[in-house]
């Protein structure tokens, strides 16, 4: 009995940590997150930066902490999407898909092949989104400075209204994304 759970706790040692790795955030995910954060902090101006993320000097860390765990599920979705999006257009022509993304006599490596393409087509959509953030939020900004108490206001949904530019970068990037917009900040 006692062997039997030695080996068991062994296995549970050797799973859990391999499970918690997979849930942190790759170094490409956070480069990718300190890049948009730079990029959303030039934006936005260091002030509505910090209100964005809670205040004080660590807003930076905030958002790249947030944006690099946005980047990495992501990523997972990006590829479960694909997956399944491959499975579908297998199964309507099984013929035509090797032909379309197998290479080599017997087109084998079709299904690895479409899930990749897909999922860097889904993954480049999903990035679409962060650059809007940006976007949005140099809008926002050019929109408080017209009027300060206005956008408060308007945006305001707190006793304080001090959630106000956050309010406002998330719809103003809401918008862009179901227009779809192409161009950058």
């Amino acid at each position: 009995m006692s062997k039997k759970l030695s080996a068991l706790a062994a296995v549970v040692a050797l799973v859990v940590p391999a499970i918690a790795l997979a849930d942190e955030p790759s170094e490409q995910n956070k480069q990718n997150a300190a890049k948009e954060c730079k990029a959303l902090r030039e934006a936005a101006g260091k002030e509505n930066f910090r209100s964005l993320f809670g205040g004080g000097k660590n807003a930076y860390g905030k958002c790249v902490s947030q944006h690099a765990k946005k980047d990495q599920k992501q990523e997972q979705k990006a590829k479960a999407n694909a997956s399944k999006e491959c499975d579908a257009e297998q199964a309507q022509d099984p013929q035509a898909f090797k032909d379309k993304y197998g290479t080599g006599k017997d087109g084998k490596n079709a299904h690895g092949r479409c899930v990749s393409q897909k999922a860097k087509e889904n993954k480049a959509e999903a990035d679409q989104t962060d650059k809007n953030d940006a976007k949005a939020a140099k809008q926002c900004r050019s929109e408080k400075a017209e009027d300060p108490d206005a956008f408060k206001e308007k945006y305001g949904t707190n006793k304080n209204k001090r959630n106000a530019f956050g309010k406002c970068v998330s719809q103003q990037s809401r918008e862009l994304d179901e227009q779809g917009d192409g161009n950058t900040a």
